[in-house]
């Protein structure tokens, strides 16, 4: 499987996302799904995927921690899509998780938070695929901008697809509207990336994109995508 990842990974650079996606569903089959948190850019792989094929699957990692308008967003994805999308859950409900962990960790710890309800079970989900898809760019953060549209995950052990890695935020915007996709409606108010209640805020006039993610610390990201040492694969022999 590495090998063949290394041999289209540099051809798939020029691909469409929606050409990336059909080889995704066309090679993985029933085993690779669309992981989202429902933003922007997980709404227009939604859109995209449903044009592309009809049985698709989405995944979300459920913190039980999400906006309303998040849950909200889920309930429509699923009547216009017609999916019923799978989630995922940490093995502690919030009240075990401050039984054993202590109250409001996600204040004293959010690395520890987000690893025990993000990474974990999203590591427990993955273990059931052979590839995963997910929405990143590479103008995000730091640690997205070497992703490529089809990689190998070495943290997860399997296939990594990232239709859009090379779009902006225009371009996702230009999509949503001009397809009149849903979108979460408190990106109407300021949040331009969405996840818990606790460790997100709307950002002020001037502030990078994510800087409503875990206000008041150095963290960008939960740990779903940490770039790892070797991740990306040499190029195929010709």
């Amino acid at each position: 499987m590495k090998d063949m990842i290394a041999e289209v990974q540099s051809t798939a650079e020029s691909w469409s996302p929606q050409r990336v996606l059909a080889w995704a569903f066309e090679t993985f089959g029933n085993r690779v799904a669309i992981s989202s948190a429902f933003g922007a850019e997980g709404m227009v792989l939604i859109d995209m995927a449903s044009r592309v094929r009809q049985d698709f699957r989405v995944f979300t990692v459920d913190t039980e921690f999400l906006f309303p308008e998040t849950y909200s967003l889920i309930d429509r994805i699923e009547e216009r899509y017609e999916i019923k999308i799978e989630r995922v859950f940490s093995l502690l409900s919030p009240e075990e998780q401050a039984q054993v962990h202590g109250a409001a960790l996600w204040a004293r710890d959010p690395d520890q938070c987000c690893n025990l309800r993000k990474v974990e079970p999203l590591r427990r989900k993955l273990s059931e695929l052979g590839a995963w898809i997910t929405s990143i760019r590479r103008d995000q953060t730091s640690f997205r901008k070497d992703a490529r549209k089809i990689e190998w995950d070495v943290k997860f052990g399997l296939v990594k697809v990232n239709p859009i890695a090379d779009w902006t935020a225009k371009q996702v915007w230009r999509y949503l509207y001009a397809h009149g996709v849903p979108y979460n409606s408190l990106h109407d108010q300021n949040y331009p990336s969405i996840g818990c209640t606790h460790c997100t805020r709307a950002i002020h006039p001037g502030e990078d994109p994510r800087a409503g993610r875990w206000p008041g610390t150095a963290k960008t990201e939960c740990g779903l995508h940490l770039i790892e040492p070797l991740r990306r694969l040499p190029e195929a022999d010709a």
